[in-house]
């Protein structure tokens, strides 16, 4: 779904990058969006949103999953 929305969608190389990090790149990248940093685990609301990118964190406060929109 992600390739339905327009301008930079995924951000394959931020795993493993600090959240501040990745928020900073993401939102610079795409000014349509925002970076959302969740505590791996949480739950969060199955609707697709062209305007979000859920950030997954670990206890070190390092990327987790490869983010995309959504």
């Amino acid at each position: 779904m992600a390739n339905m929305c327009p301008r930079k969608n995924a951000w394959p190389k931020l795993v493993r990058k600090n959240r501040d990090s990745a928020v900073s790149i993401i939102e610079k990248e795409n000014k349509n969006v925002n970076a959302i940093v969740l505590k791996d685990g949480m739950p969060v609301t199955k609707d697709f949103r062209c305007n979000r990118v859920w950030i997954w964190v670990n206890k070190n406060k390092m990327v987790i999953r490869v983010l995309t929109i959504g």
